[in-house]
Parts: structure tokens; C-alpha cells; sequence
């Protein structure tokens, strides 16, 4: 049986002795990962390669005419689709190409060797694999549904999890960031919308302040509109200019260190409750998947899921938490960790006493209600996990800044001390970042500051990205083998890729046509098979 590696790998092969009989010797080299700069397809301006056989059309030809002429002058226009299936949704796939060699596991013989001028555009087509939405909308979807599966694995089990932890305690929370000025909101205290990212409620007035104070640069800070969910001054500060936008960069850099201590914090506090019931301290941790969302003011606030679970140093597997300890012990010691986790960070020639790091007010700015795995209650398993992944596809959109990491040839382009909001967060990173010991204010400078994932999880949740795309491979294969086969059997040969980048983004807009519309076609046929299954064998 042949297997093919999960992931390219890029490969290099090295001088190999000319003694008969040798084997290759390979060495491999660090994969260089590529992204888009936005959501429209991605083009490739370079002539395509002599092996392609076709000719472009005029330059200023329509996308329809690029697809048309892909279509009829290939050779195979069903065998290219086929080809760029993988990648066929995606906006600026990677193209790669090299030598593919099948190699016997066993004695490590060379048993065939094959080049991509054999196939079609003489490359081989991967998805780009952004998580982002604005970059790419097919690969930020599989990113979102991966992470799904892997925040709802952590509330109910599967794919390797035991389906008991559905019994263990778990709580949804949001931790946000302190006030660094006022900034236009808008705020519903009474919900009667069905669907909340789609509200219309009436809101209330952003401050309305009866005695309305100004500011030393003349600005009353008052504002009596009731924004509408879409309007640009969301975020937005009353005053530009007493802002605290270096106190927020730094808080955004340091947030993730906050959030590190504050899951120490929860623990000591469910250990101290555990002692108190008469159990080993050790006999309970802490078990999380959360997820960073940037606000409109930008400065990022944390979603997250936590379980409450067992543990005993001879058994190897996930316990549920010791008698007595619940929900409520567990709200209770999260409380109490926003409320004393804090820490200064270092001196800085702009602040030698070091700005203060702490969440906001508790009483406004965290929330926590417990999770239910029954489908009812104010939060359930799927709400939890699908509003997480839906917030691990975005960045800082919302905030109206996008870019990629900014140099010293384009920070011109994005920060101003004396701009819009983003514009004096970024200078702020810029400035701030200077100092040796700040430099990574400037490397984060297009994040706002923030350097961390906008995703993490506990290292004990044995559910990866990584399994997922490793299980999703398997079962392609079991789909793909001829009857008869079992595609799980004992791998005998391995076939390894020598390949190199040579462009991103397809050749031509028809070509991305093509592909997308294909791509968009197989998800309609199997959204609309499993409506039908679904109608067929309804979920109680």
C-alpha cells in the first residue's frame, strides 16, 4: 500500500554516494508558510510555464473569457478541476514544484520518482490555509469548523475525549479589558431581537450626561444619539486626545500574560476549596479553551470555555471533579481571580513607574454563566463552541485597520499620532517599541500590540487541529480505495515530496472562476445530501 505524507513536506536531497545500491539521503528544511493580502482572488502576473500549452488571452479579456479559454483550449478541463480540487475554493492557493519520490519504507529503495511538469500547470495546488475571514473565506471556514469540533470535543467528548466530562462542571466567561478613555457604545437593556448579531432593539442614548463635562482640549464628553449596530463612531473616543492609546498597546501586549495568571489564580482558589471539602489539593485542576476577540476600541477581550476536572497521579485519564466541588465553587474562585489578579510591567523612558495590567471592572466588564449539555438553558454546549469558533476567524477588522506586519518603509502608510483612532494605536506600538526591551510592541504594531494566538486551549485537550486534518486524511483515503482495500493497514512504501514555491494565486481570474465555482457547487451537493438525510432520519 502506498501512503502519501499528511503534509507537504519541503525537502532538499543532499550529495548521495554513487556506491550501488545507495540510498538517497534526505534532509529537510523548515516549511515557509504563505498568506493573502485580502479576500479577492489572487493572481499570478508571471506567463504561466511552457508545459501549460495555452495562450492568454488579451489583456484586458473578462473573467468569463479567462474561464472560457481555460475550458475549451486544456486538453482536460475535467482532469485540471480534479487537479485543483483541494485548493479549488480558496482564494490564493500556494503553488508548489518539484520531484515526488516513492520510497520503500522497509530498505529505503528508490522505487519510482515523478516531476510536476507531468501535471497539470506543471504545480501542485494547496490551500493557503489562513484563518482569517477577509483573507480567505474557504480556508477560515474549515479553520472555524475544526475549532468547533474541537471546543464542543471539550464540553461533551469525542473524538478521543471521554463522553463523560459532559458531567463535569463548565462555565462560559468574558474577561474584558479596563477603560482607557470614554468611546462611543451602544448599549440594549432589554433585548427583544431573536438573534443578536443581527439586533435592532432600540438602545439607549451612548452618555447621556446631564451635567456633561469638557475636556481640556474642549471636547464636552457627552454624546445623546442611540447608535445603530453598523455606525462608524462605534469604538470611537469622545476624545482622541485624552485617550490613553499607549496604555492600551501595552495592555493589549501583556494580555496574554494576564490571562496566564489569572487561570494560576482559578486553580489555587479550587484547591484551597478542595482542601476545605478534605481533599488533596492535587485531586482537581483546571481545564480551558478560549478565544481573543478584538473590540471596536481595539483592545482585545477573552472568550472562554472552563471545565472543572479530577485528577490522581496513577490514573491516566479524565476524572470528574472531587464530591462537593460544582459550578458554583468554580464561579466563585473565577470571581476572585479577576478581582486580584494584577501586575506592573517594567519601566519604560515614557513611564518609569510601568503601566498597571488588571481586567476591568468586574461588576461591568466579566460575565460567567454556566454551560448545559442538554440543548436547554441560557448557554449550551453548540451556543459555546460556535460563538468561540466564529471569533477565531477574525482579527482586527472590526476596528477598520488591516495589514500585514509593518517595517520602517510602511508604518508611514497606517500610524499618525494625530489620526483616526487605529492610526494613533499603531504610532503608539511604534513608539513605544523603540525601546530594546519593547520591541515586540513594533512586531505586533499591526495587531495593535497583541502578540498572542487568538486561539488556545489547555495542553491537556488531546484534540488538535492537527488530528482533525490527520483524521480528515484517513478518511478521504477509506473513501478513495478501490473495494477491497483497508486503507488503515500497515503503511509499506512513503512517498516524499521535493517541492519548491513558485508563485501563489491562480494563473488567471477565469481560472479562479473556475475553481470557486466548482468548489461551491460540491459544498451546495453535500449540504443538500445531508438536508436530505436529515429529513430522512430525523434528530429527535
Amino acid at each position: 500500500m502506498t501512503t502519501f505524507l499528511a503534509r507537504t513536506t519541503v525537502m532538499a536531497p543532499v550529495e548521495t554516494s554513487s556506491r550501488p545500491g545507495s540510498h538517497p539521503t534526505l534532509t529537510g528544511t523548515t516549511p515557509t508558510r504563505f498568506s493573502a493580502v485580502d479576500c479577492q482572488p489572487t493572481l499570478d502576473t508571471r506567463p504561466p510555464r511552457s508545459a501549460l500549452g495555452l495562450r492568454r488571452p488579451s489583456a484586458g479579456a473578462s473573467a468569463a473569457e479567462h474561464a472560457f479559454h481555460r475550458a475549451t483550449a486544456a486538453p482536460d478541463v475535467s482532469k485540471w478541476l480534479h487537479h485543483v480540487k483541494a485548493a479549488a475554493g480558496c482564494t490564493s492557493p500556494v503553488r508548489l514544484s518539484g520531484e515526488m519520490w516513492t520510497v520503500d519504507r522497509e530498505t529505503g529503495v528508490l522505487l519510482s520518482r515523478r516531476h510536476t511538469t507531468d501535471l497539470p500547470d506543471a504545480a501542485i495546488y494547496k490551500p493557503c490555509g489562513n484563518r482569517r475571514a477577509t483573507v480567505c473565506l474557504s480556508c477560515a471556514e474549515r479553520y472555524r469548523q475544526d475549532a468547533y469540533q474541537i471546543l464542543r470535543s471539550f464540553l461533551v467528548g469525542g473524538k478521543g475525549i471521554p463522553v463523560t466530562v459532559a458531567q463535569h462542571p463548565a462555565v462560559f466567561a468574558t474577561f474584558t479589558a479596563p477603560s482607557f478613555g470614554t468611546v462611543h457604545t451602544r448599549h440594549v437593556d432589554r433585548h427583544t431581537c431573536i438573534r443578536r448579531n443581527r439586533c435592532d432593539c432600540r438602545p439607549e442614548p451612548c452618555h447621556a450626561r446631564r451635567n456633561a463635562t469638557v475636556c481640556p482640549h474642549g471636547t464636552v464628553i457627552a454624546c445623546y444619539a442611540r447608535h445603530d449596530p453598523t455606525d462608524p463612531r462605534l469604538g470611537q473616543p469622545l476624545c482622541p486626545d485624552c485617550y490613553d492609546h499607549h496604555a492600551q498597546v501595552v495592555w493589549n501586549n501583556h494580555a496574554r500574560e494576564l490571562w496566564r495568571r489569572t487561570t494560576t489564580a482559578v486553580t489555587r482558589a479550587v484547591r484551597a476549596r478542595a482542601r476545605q471539602l478534605g481533599h488533596p489539593a492535587s485531586s482537581v485542576r483546571l481545564s480551558y479553551g478560549n478565544v481573543a476577540e478584538m473590540q471596536r476600541r481595539g483592545v482585545v477581550h477573552f472568550h472562554a470555555v472552563i471545565r472543572l476536572d479530577g485528577h490522581h497521579p496513577d490514573v491516566d485519564e479524565l476524572l470528574p471533579p472531587p464530591e462537593g466541588l460544582g459550578v458554583d465553587d468554580l464561579v466563585d474562585a473565577l470571581t476572585h481571580a479577576v478581582t486580584v489578579t494584577r501586575f506592573h510591567t517594567g519601566p519604560h523612558p515614557a513611564n518609569p513607574n510601568g503601566w498597571p495590567i488588571t481586567w476591568g471592572d468586574p461588576s461591568k466588564g466579566f460575565d460567567v454563566r454556566p454551560i448545559t449539555v442538554t440543548g436547554t438553558g441560557e448557554v449550551t454546549d453548540s451556543m459555546a463552541a460556535g460563538y468561540l469558533a466564529k471569533y477565531a476567524t477574525k482579527a482586527t477588522e472590526i476596528t477598520g485597520h488591516t495589514s500585514r506586519r509593518l517595517a520602517s518603509d510602511t508604518i508611514g502608510l497606517y500610524a499618525n499620532p494625530d489620526g483616526t483612532h487605529p492610526e494613533r494605536l499603531i504610532d503608539a506600538c511604534w513608539t513605544l517599541g523603540n525601546h530594546r526591551d519593547w520591541a515586540g510592541l513594533r512586531r505586533w504594531a499591526h495587531m495593535l500590540g497583541f502578540g498572542g494566538h487568538f486561539l488556545t486551549k489547555s495542553r491537556r485537550h488531546v484534540v488538535t487541529f492537527q488530528l482533525l486534518r490527520d483524521n480528515r486524511i484517513v478518511y478521504r483515503r477509506q473513501a478513495e480505495a478501490p473495494p477491497g482495500t483497508d486503507a488503515t493497514e500497515p503503511d509499506t512504501t512513503l512517498v516524499v515530496n521535493f517541492l519548491t514555491f513558485v508563485g501563489a494565486g491562480w494563473h488567471t481570474t477565469g481560472d479562479a472562476l473556475l475553481a470557486n465555482t466548482a468548489a461551491a457547487l460540491a459544498r451546495e451537493r453535500q449540504a443538500a445530501a445531508r438536508d436530505a438525510l436529515t429529513d430522512e432520519h430525523p434528530v429527535p
